[in-house]
């Protein structure tokens, strides 16, 4: 057991690997570390060769930081200034399509058949995305944050599903206004603009390819994992203004207006303006992410990317690791992708490999009578097809747990004041003090 010391006024400082753990690098590697580990043993199980486990990781990487960018911006809405937003997708969506058709060719220049657009410069149409979204979260944010709770949250849905809606309707697929031709595509969707880091690999990085082709490895390697690289710059930058932001005296009176919101007004500061501004905020980057995730990874977008559900996956990571915790927030990104989100398709491939399931099971109760009569194997065949409905259960149970045993998350305990003065620690010292003071009385 490891010796533990004492600082100068006699208070015991815990153990070196305590304080070790206690670094909020250290919580976060650990966790992936864990999380890759995991999924390396799989992939040894599963017999992948070196191109099989670095495309498993990277898929499993790209998720992580997808899903930690969207969830420490609800962290800021609702971790530090008390915004239950659950209309997270729509923001994405305005993102992704206002730069898309501001990005495509115009009418006449683009291919047969394809919708037209504006022909703006890729990075040009990528900030207008961005603003987009910065601006319909203020749109909404106006008159939404008359409300509180859970009627804020009610508005913020209903306007992602009017964002979803409009996208999907056939007025919009496309349309002419003021001699432009444009459209959103409707239903069907539409194509977007190519991924800027795979075209740089395909023309002035080919050399980098060539080389790693070369080592017998496939080539494609390379801008899939630079681009995955790209967004962890993204997502450690957002991780580095939020946590910026929370330190500020703009985030000290967020976490007063989300305490108690009558108590800050007392302090002749204008919470209806840090809420829209912190609101806005979020929205830009919920924007930028949208882009980056929806756009750019598959090349196509459509309005059925954009359902409730991202939206209540990334408040089950959030959840997880504790609001108003940064790094909470990222491991519970980490822990909800490698064992919520992937994690079924993981054990069905793992199954599929050892066990040999055999026969079928439609429908559960075809399942059922299949387990009446002693095979169970229908029964897993049905629970492992149905992948998605597989991961709303774990959702479930996971939600449950946390709710018995920790409801405020892994790392929502550790206390954020509003005050930039540790007034606790000063109480308590001026007590310890008075203390050791009465005792030398004593002693004299």
């Amino acid at each position: 057991m490891s010796e533990r010391t004492a600082d100068p006024i006699g208070r015991r400082l815990p153990d070196p690997l305590a304080a070790y753990w206690a670094r909020d690098i250290v919580k976060i590697f650990g966790t992936l570390g864990v999380v890759y580990a995991l999924y390396l043993f799989v992939g040894f199980l599963l017999g992948y060769d070196l191109f099989g486990q670095l495309n498993s990781l990277r898929r499993l990487t790209f998720l992580i930081v997808v899903y930690g960018i969207a969830a420490l911006v609800v962290n800021l809405h609702w971790g530090y200034a008390g915004l239950f937003n659950i209309g997270v997708v729509g923001f994405m969506a305005i993102g992704v399509y206002t730069a898309t058709i501001l990005s495509r060719p115009v009418a006449g220049q683009n291919p047969t058949g394809s919708l037209p657009g504006f022909g703006w410069p890729l990075a040009l149409a990528v900030v207008a995305g961005v603003l987009a979204a910065a601006a319909a979260g203020y749109v909404a944010a106006l008159p939404s944050l008359r409300l509180r709770d859970d009627y804020f949250a009610i508005v913020t849905l209903a306007f992602a599903e009017i964002v979803r809606i409009t996208f999907k309707s056939s007025e919009l697929q496309e349309l002419t206004l003021f001699g432009w031709t444009f459209g959103t595509g409707g239903g069907r969707g539409i194509r977007t603009f190519s991924n800027p880091v795979r075209d740089f690999f395909a023309t002035t990085g080919q050399p980098v390819v060539a080389a790693v082709e070369g080592l017998g490895l496939d080539g494609q390697v390379v801008p899939d994992w630079s681009y995955v690289l790209v967004l962890l710059a993204v997502l450690v930058g957002t991780y580095w203004l939020i946590a910026r932001l929370s330190a500020s005296p703009f985030g000290r009176v967020l976490k007063g207006i989300r305490d108690d919101e009558e108590a800050t007004q007392s302090l002749a500061k204008r919470t209806a303006s840090f809420k829209i501004r912190a609101f806005v905020i979020g929205c830009a980057i919920l924007g930028l992410l949208g882009i980056v995730w929806q756009g750019t990874s598959s090349g196509y977008i459509t309005p059925g990317r954009f359902l409730p559900e991202l939206t209540f996956f990334i408040w089950i990571a959030v959840i997880i690791g504790g609001a108003g915790s940064n790094t909470g927030t990222v491991v519970g990104s980490i822990l909800f992708v490698g064992l919520v989100l992937e994690g079924p398709a993981q054990v069905r491939r793992v199954v599929d490999e050892f066990v040999g399931l055999s026969g079928s099971a439609p429908t559960f109760p075809d399942a059922l009578s299949a387990l009446g009569g002693g095979n169970i194997d229908p029964v897993l065949l049905y629970v492992f097809d149905q992948t998605s409905a597989l991961r709303v259960v774990l959702t479930g149970l996971v939600l449950i747990w946390l709710l018995k045993r920790r409801p405020q998350g892994l790392f929502g305990d550790r206390r954020e004041v509003a005050s930039s003065i540790d007034l606790e620690g000063r109480v308590a010292s001026r007590r310890r003090d008075r203390t050791e003071t009465a005792q030398g009385g004593d002693a004299d």
